[in-house]
């Protein structure tokens, strides 16, 4: 696994194995405000929200969500689901506090540090739960207001991306519910589709991807 700079100053992760990055090289920070807070979080009016993310990662979807969450004073769950943790060396590698928001560092490596599979209160208005597990084989609990699909690109991790995981996921909105995810390839808005989604396609973010898709229940 590798460290890279991407186009807006912060890093994102390269893994040779998949020929594949955790986050767009045109803006890594960018990305993940426009597609999962500016078009998912932002967008769903609830004051209250059971956040599910696909693929924790880097933590920095689920950081700029507890940003939000305080800043709005949103009471937000977040559930978020990972297979394969981030070391800490390269959690620090990363530096996203020091670009996004200095002052909030500790609660950026929280996410991190925090037990798995338990709630844990990290300010008064989000809390989290990790998963350390295979989305695939994950029997949902409870129904979500909006679900962040943020796994590989379907070419590099096909079995994440199949029309039986997608009806699991309709099924585990509540109605009203959004699903945002960067990928807006045809064979993808149609299957979210055939699960019984409305879909659209939105502007990508600044500098990046043309489209996204946001898919409501």
């Amino acid at each position: 696994m590798e460290l890279e700079q991407t186009a807006d100053g912060s890093y994102t992760l390269f893994v040779p194995e998949l020929n594949e990055h955790y986050h767009s090289v045109k803006g890594a920070l960018t990305e993940s405000e426009h597609i999962f807070i500016n078009m998912g979080m932002k967008h769903h009016p609830s004051s209250t929200l059971r956040i599910l993310e696909i693929g924790f990662g880097t933590g920095l979807n689920a950081f700029l969500t507890l940003l939000e969450a305080d800043n709005s004073k949103r009471q937000v769950h977040y559930t978020t689901i990972e297979r394969y943790p981030v070391s800490n060396d390269i959690v620090h590698q990363l530096a996203y506090p020091e670009q996004i928001c200095p002052e909030r560092s500790n609660d950026f490596y929280a996410l991190h540090n925090s037990a798995w599979n338990t709630d844990i209160s990290l300010t008064p208005y989000f809390t989290l739960h990790k998963v350390e597990g295979d989305f695939t084989n994950y029997k949902f609990q409870g129904a979500f207001d909006l679900i962040y699909f943020d796994a590989f690109a379907p070419e590099k991790q096909p079995e994440m991306w199949s029309q039986e995981l997608f009806n699991t996921l309709y099924a585990s909105l509540n109605s009203g519910g959004i699903l945002t995810t960067y990928c807006a390839k045809g064979v993808i808005r149609r299957m979210l589709q055939t699960a019984g989604f409305t879909v659209e396609r939105l502007p990508g973010p600044p500098g990046g991807k043309r489209e996204i898709l946001r898919a409501s229940k």
